[in-house]
């Protein structure tokens, strides 16, 4: 059952042609079939060890989609969450210290779904002097006492991230003693620079006797820290997706490799139990993981990577380093239009009308009536259906009581509204549509 307040951030989401961030369950059509191996691979994960998994298809596939259902999954289950989207520019893959702030600035929990790591840290704290004043030594009252006894206990649990990267646990450190002086400036700078955001002032590293912005090898170090300080708090792991990883095709040669065997120490540092509680998702394109300007350029990439689909996809195994989603076809893009409908109309006045008007044929009707505008590609389709069936059609029924789809509505697709992937389906059939 969706609460109603569910529901409607689903519909904005959708009118607005975008991902939901949240209740994606209630549309994942292809997916379900994958949940009990994820499932299993993140109770793994929780149980101390570490994951990887990289996840292929087409664009239009729903890699993003994907994504973020399986957050959602696992925040359920006590993971922290975060997204990354690569690209050349802000987060190239080889350059860990890019990846790490973009990682920290959209960490999310079941009760934030982003902007977590300030929340994180200050729960951890507060999980240290509970433990503290559990042993009874300390007296509630002297402030003082609780601060070195709690200090005392922060670094033993970072003692061995601290001898690789002194600088997490000193800054923490500084962190907690400036909160307990209420200098806020200070306290805020500091966990802006454990976030791995540059720019910080000279005095606020003062401080904490750091000097320079986070590099990759320290960033590698805050990035255990971060994963010790998660079970610490009683967390059951970090879920990171390194989204659109196919950018690689398409950079310079000596950042292509780089972040091609980046990719490959990963995978290496998470088998040699690096990143105790890390499940790692890779998403990308058929050609990325088996085109000439991809993983195939790195053997020993390849060679972690390679799964056999020569079979029948109906067995594919879940289980394995890489999966593919199935692509998107007529029957998928009608059941999801079906399920977005039944949301939409549960719960409103207009539930009858909206059920009668939009009926199972004329969803499928739509549907057939979008791919065939991009040009037959049904996989290109879910975003814009959705955004044409909640905000052309069923919005307009829900508010006009004489407005009926078949007589009023008349499909139209501009390149305005369309992504380039959408674009590229709905342009030229022949050579003759090339304008020259």
């Amino acid at each position: 059952m969706i609460s109603a307040a569910r529901r409607e951030e689903i519909v904005t989401a959708l009118r607005r042609g975008t991902v939901p961030s949240a209740g994606l369950d209630a549309l994942a059509v292809s997916i379900d079939a994958l949940a009990p191996a994820l499932d299993e691979e993140l109770a793994s994960v929780a149980s101390g060890r570490a994951g990887f998994k990289a996840v292929r298809g087409e664009y239009g596939s729903g890699k993003t989609f994907f994504g973020r259902w399986l957050q959602e999954r696992a925040r359920a289950k006590g993971f922290v969450t975060s997204e990354v989207q690569i690209n050349e520019t802000e987060t190239p893959l080889h350059r860990l210290e890019t990846v790490y702030r973009r990682l920290v600035e959209r960490l999310g929990t079941a009760d934030a779904p982003s902007g977590a790591f300030r929340n994180i840290i200050d729960g951890w704290f507060f999980a240290l002097e509970q433990d503290v004043l559990a042993d009874g030594k300390i007296n509630p009252t002297d402030a003082t006492a609780l601060l070195h006894a709690t200090g005392e206990l922060m670094e033993a649990r970072l003692s061995t991230i601290s001898r690789s990267a002194p600088a997490f646990s000193a800054v923490l450190r500084a962190y907690r003693d400036a909160t307990a002086k209420g200098d806020q400036q200070v306290a805020d700078g500091l966990v802006s620079w454990l976030g791995g955001q540059p720019n910080v002032s000279a005095s606020v590293k003062r401080a904490a006797g750091i000097k320079g912005d986070l590099d990759h090898f320290a960033a590698t170090n805050f990035l255990a820290g971060l994963l010790t300080i998660l079970r610490d708090s009683g967390f059951s792991g970090l879920l990171l997706v390194l989204d659109e990883v196919e950018t690689l095709q398409r950079m310079r040669a000596d950042t292509r490799e780089k972040g091609l065997n980046a990719l490959r120490q990963w995978i290496d540092e998470i088998d040699a139990g690096r990143y105790p509680g890390l499940y790692l998702v890779v998403t990308g394109t058929p050609a990325f993981f088996d085109g000439p300007q991809g993983v195939q350029r790195l053997a020993p990439l390849a060679q972690r990577l390679h799964v056999d689909f020569g079979t029948d996809r109906r067995f594919d195994n879940p289980r394995a380093v890489q999966i593919r989603l199935l692509p998107f076809d007529e029957s998928a893009l009608v059941s999801v239009g079906r399920r977005v409908r039944d949301i939409f109309a549960e719960g409103r006045s207009s539930e009858l009308r909206v059920r009668s008007k939009v009926d199972d044929q004329y969803i499928q009707t739509l549907a057939r009536a979008v791919a065939g505008g991009l040009g037959g590609r049904v996989g290109v389709a879910p975003r814009i259906f959705l955004k044409k069936l909640v905000g052309e059609v069923m919005d307009r029924v829900d508010l006009f009581e004489d407005f009926d789809p078949r007589q009023h509505y008349s499909l139209t697709l501009s390149e305005t509204e369309m992504t380039v992937t959408e674009r590229a389906a709905a342009s030229a059939a022949s050579v003759d549509d090339i304008e020259l």
